[in-house]
């Protein structure tokens, strides 16, 4: 799915560069590099203000809980999606009220959004997958209709747009993953929140650093989520390729598109007008069921048979194509909120999101031989 060693070998006098520069320095911790970059990526996030921290998840944690979520608030999230977007939730005793997303785009539906609206709800978060933005517009109406907060889980889709502007620059804050497979991925754990609200921004840096706001004075319970400066100098130097990344990841992409397209029963990514999607993952949807089971079973909300998206994922495997299905369970489903009582059928396009989406390889040191045997592959595991 991923060659990162292949990405290393193309910047790794660069890396290694910033890296000497960062020991000679013997400065760790929020030093001048997490400053820089945090500078950076809230300019190229189209925003005024960045703040390093350690994960993704954290993110959204500070980010729900500087908009002042806490215990018995309800947060609306998106039922297809990682399980960090409704943990942060929980972590900070909310409740995740899981809502349903479009078809095909697989982001938060905004036709589905005020039905679970309650006098409880504190935010929504919008969580733009795999690369494309979600339906902001709509969504930002109804949030400002209700005096409720959007954050934007923009761990998948740095540099995607919308209507000209960026993801992570138009809710209240935007949250960013660096994990390694991500397109702008760090050597290992790393996040950052951007925001346009200054005073948010001022909280947030309090807030990662054991709610701090002047030496060893602390104004409220904080957390311990610096952004490292080993990895805010190696994000730095991966950062200035990003461009070049995302414009390579854009033509794999339309590649694979004129390979792919016109299969029966394949329904290929769909980029609306006016959006602008940055492929963190190439995602098919493959739909239909067949007979019997192949290994590994069927998607976990669909016990009672395979689906034809295992059996094209097993005919890849045996081909030694790699593929994965991001996501195989809603979270509505997932064993950790069976006390809410979500059953399958409560959110339908989630659900039948999980039992048809594949992910096929899509990086940018992919070559074209590569894109072509992959979607030849594809091409011969639906026709057989």
């Amino acid at each position: 799915m991923l060659d990162l060693r292949a990405q290393y070998e193309s910047i790794a006098p660069e890396i290694r560069a910033a890296i000497d520069a960062v020991l000679a320095a013997q400065q760790f911790v929020l030093g001048p590099q997490c400053e820089a970059f945090e500078e950076e990526v809230a300019q190229a996030c189209g925003t005024g203000y960045g703040i390093g921290v350690a994960s993704g998840t954290d993110a959204l944690e500070l980010a729900l809980h500087a908009c002042d979520v806490g215990a018995g608030d309800e947060v609306i999230v998106p039922a297809f999606t990682f399980i960090a977007t409704g943990s942060a939730v929980t972590a900070l005793g909310a409740r995740p009220v899981f809502a349903d997303v479009e078809p095909a785009m697989f982001n938060l539906d905004p036709s589905q959004l005020e039905m679970h609206i309650t006098p409880r709800t504190r935010a929504i978060i919008v969580v733009h997958l795999f690369g494309l933005a979600a339906d902001m517009d709509p969504i930002l109406a109804l949030g400002a209709k209700h005096g409720i907060p959007v954050i934007e889980d923009n761990a998948q889709s740095i540099g995607a747009s919308y209507h000209g502007r960026k993801t992570g620059s138009m809710g209240r804050a935007g949250c960013l993953s660096f994990y390694p497979s991500k397109n702008l991925g760090a050597y290992g754990d790393a996040g950052m929140i951007v925001t346009n609200d200054e005073k948010l921004a001022t909280r947030l840096r309090a807030l990662r650093n054991h709610g701090q706001t002047g030496r060893y004075l602390s104004t409220e319970r904080g957390w311990n989520s610096r952004l490292d400066e080993l990895q805010a100098a190696i994000l730095r130097v991966k950062l200035r390729h990003l461009a070049d990344w995302t414009a390579a990841r854009q033509a794999h992409a339309r590649r694979y598109d004129s390979l792919l397209r016109d299969l029966p029963g394949i329904t290929l990514p769909r980029v609306p007008d006016g959006r602008e999607h940055v492929y963190y993952l190439y995602t098919i949807s493959v739909s239909g069921r067949v007979q019997g089971r192949v290994a590994g079973g069927a998607a976990a909300n669909d016990p009672g048979g395979t689906t034809r998206s295992d059996v094209v994922q097993q005919r890849l495997a045996d081909r030694g194509i790699a593929s994965v299905v991001y996501y195989p369970v809603p979270l509505h489903l997932q064993p950790l909120y069976a006390s809410f009582g979500g059953k399958p059928g409560d959110l339908r396009v989630s659900e039948r999101a999980a039992r048809e989406v594949l992910s096929i390889p899509l990086y940018p040191e992919l070559t074209l031989p590569q894109i072509e045997r992959v979607a030849q592959a594809v091409r011969d595991a639906v026709r057989d």
